[in-house]
């Protein structure tokens, strides 16, 4: 029987970090929206802050990869922890006093989205180089957990600072757990073999290249992507029909915490399961998400809606560490960080889209028709992929070089809005 993940010194300090470092942005969210909201009234405002973090993470996403595969992912991560720290350091700064400058607040949170494009990549190559085939099933889970459980409390703990001590605190607290997380990594001992080097366009293309050989990879990041621009439309359109129609904000509020549950438990599932074919049964969690979407459009009752939320992030709690395992087994390690970058920037690239042509949709024929246009979509994209041979085969010895989940005991993304639930459809 193999040995617990955690009794391992490595992955034991990196589990720690990570769990802080979750734990501080989870508080964020809350805390930013009700500290531009407070000094500027304007949710304009808001959205221009958040826009300016999104802008640069997807813009250097694939930068990001090339770095983690050139350079030690320990040294990456720690820097970036530390870039990150300075900035909400400096919002929180910002915050003292009560009249924050927008513009500065706006700079601060364009550098930790920039630090986060470096960042990303190096989770998969940091838990590769740490835990070995047979158990990172297992530890992409516990990661997936314990992210989980943090972002369930993050929001209440960020109530507590901003109605007792103020919002800036809520930075400050996140700044500290990245310096924390930075303090662990330099404990940590990671091997890393970097691939050959070329021109950056030659290592970009590499990184391209490896994502297209496998038809179970790039037609699931699809099914990704669709994911996350329909939680973008979920996430735009639902707190108004919660209040309007479902019984009042309450029942948003329900629905939200439902959800980090269903996300919680989908990942303690995913570290017990064994898939035969975790590609095909992870993509079809997935598709779960249809059902919250057509109990919005339906005006369904709140409790329905609230049931159906949570079962649909247990889809893509189980997603998380599954999908981890089965790219870092995979991908060859000299190349993971730019497989995953361009993982994560195909996922996450949608999201955007949702935000934006969700409101137009719902303006021009009702929020009905978005809801249930999104729910067909997301529901025929994510299942569709069961057509695919290599989604099929994974797993089963056709598609997979080495231990896969579902052959051994051997655990995991995206990233704003929901994706800030999330590891890995965000």
């Amino acid at each position: 029987m193999s040995q617990h993940p955690l009794r391992h010194r490595d992955f034991r300090l990196l589990f720690i970090g990570r769990t802080i470092s979750t734990l501080g942005d989870a508080v964020v969210p809350a805390a930013l929206a009700i500290a531009i909201t407070r000094a500027t009234g304007s949710s304009a405002a808001l959205a221009l802050v958040l826009g300016c973090a999104m802008l640069p993470r997807l813009v250097l996403l694939p930068f990001g990869g090339v770095v983690g595969d050139r350079f030690n992912p320990r040294l990456v991560a720690l820097t970036t922890d530390l870039l990150r720290a300075a900035a909400q350091l400096l919002v929180g700064l910002e915050l003292v006093g009560g009249r924050p400058d927008l513009a500065h607040i706006a700079v601060a949170e364009a550098i930790g989205g920039a630090a986060s494009a470096f960042a990303m990549p190096t989770a998969a190559p940091l838990v590769a180089a740490t835990v070995d085939g047979t158990r990172r099933l297992r530890a992409n889970a516990l990661l997936a957990s314990a992210g989980s459980a943090a972002r369930l409390g993050g929001p209440a703990l960020a109530g507590v600072l901003v109605y007792t001590a103020g919002p800036e605190w809520a930075f400050v607290l996140d700044g500290a757990s990245f310096v924390l997380s930075a303090a662990l990594l330099t404990r940590l001992t990671v091997r890393h073999r970097p691939g050959e080097r070329g021109s950056l366009r030659r290592d970009l293309a590499e990184g391209w290249s490896e994502v297209r050989s496998r038809d179970w990879y790039w037609t699931s990041l699809i099914a990704h992507g669709v994911w996350n621009g329909a939680s973008a439309v979920l996430l735009t359109l639902g707190p108004l029909i919660a209040a309007t129609r479902l019984g009042g904000d309450g029942v948003w509020v329900a629905l939200t915490q439902a959800g980090a549950v269903g996300l919680l438990v989908g990942s303690l599932v995913a570290g017990r399961a064994r898939p035969r074919r975790p590609v095909l049964v992870a993509n079809l969690g997935l598709a779960l998400y249809g059902l919250p979407l057509f109990a919005l459009a339906v005006a369904a009752p709140g409790p329905v809606a609230v049931g159906a939320y949570a079962v649909a992030m247990a889809g893509l709690g189980f997603l998380n560490p599954v999908w981890a395992t089965v790219v870092q087994q995979d991908v060859p390690a000299g190349i993971l960080a730019r497989v995953t970058s361009y993982d994560w920037l195909l996922s996450l690239a949608a999201a955007p889209l949702g935000y934006v042509l969700a409101p137009l949709a719902a303006d021009a024929w009702g929020s009905e028709v978005p809801l249930l246009a999104t729910a067909a979509l997301v529901t025929a994209v994510c299942a569709g992929t069961a057509a695919v041979p290599g989604v099929r085969r994974f797993g089963t010895g056709a598609a997979a070089a080495g231990p896969v989940p579902g052959a051994e005991r051997p655990p995991a993304g995206v990233d704003s809005s929901e994706a800030e639930l999330s590891s890995r459809c965000p």
